[in-house]
């Protein structure tokens, strides 16, 4: 298992396009797309489309702009999932809304047999946490209100996988402007599960204790 110390600053984080909202309702991810930080810097990325074997729906096409042309000459999910294993090893990760995206890459792993860590962080949680001001924490609110670079392309999983890796990093650098030099994993996952109002005493008590 990861151990606890794991820089913050050094996680992969992923995001889904899917046919829908539950792999219990048979929906499907189609595109994956993927950031590494390491020591804060983009190291890799990854993305790919991935065909689940049945059409999606004209919602979902023009939802994302993948439509299912695309996906008709793109490899089955159990090709692409199982190349991701390999990519993301035993590292952390982040995403925003993570239950969502965890659902899928559980429901997506277990059909091929694969296991991995679970070591998962949301990004709207902690940012709910540490930008309490905001009106809104939907990831495009987000970034308009923290004016985060970005193309303009929302809704395909790597462009929205690259803008929560800058909130991330902005999340972990709110950290070190609060005193905590070194963030580690297991901090950001503490503070998405800590309520609003104690949230500075965990910061103040985490920074008491290093």
């Amino acid at each position: 298992m990861i151990q606890t110390q794991h820089r913050a600053d050094s996680v992969i984080v992923l995001d889904f396009e899917t046919t829908g909202l539950s792999p219990n309702m048979g929906d499907r991810a189609i595109e994956i797309g993927a950031v590494k930080l390491t020591n804060g810097e983009v190291v890799a990325t990854y993305q790919q489309l991935m065909n689940p074997g049945f059409r999606i729906s004209g919602f979902i096409e023009s939802y994302t702009g993948i439509t299912n042309q695309m996906l008709a000459h793109a490899p089955s999910n159990d090709e692409v999932m199982a190349d991701f294993a390999h990519f993301i090893a035993d590292t952390p990760l982040v995403a925003h809304n993570a239950s969502f995206d965890k659902r899928f890459l559980d429901a997506e792993f277990e059909r091929i047999g694969v296991n991995y860590p679970q070591n998962f962080a949301c990004s709207l949680l902690v940012a709910r946490r540490l930008i309490q001001e905001a009106p809104s924490h939907k990831l495009g609110e987000l970034v308009r209100y923290k004016n985060i670079e970005h193309d303009g392309t929302f809704h395909r999983a790597l462009a929205d996988s690259q803008m929560t890796a800058k909130l991330w990093l902005l999340l972990v650098e709110d950290l070190r402007a609060k005193g905590i030099a070194q963030p580690n994993f297991h901090l950001m996952q503490t503070i998405g599960k800590t309520s609003k109002h104690a949230v500075d005493k965990l910061l103040r008590q985490h920074h008491a204790t290093i």
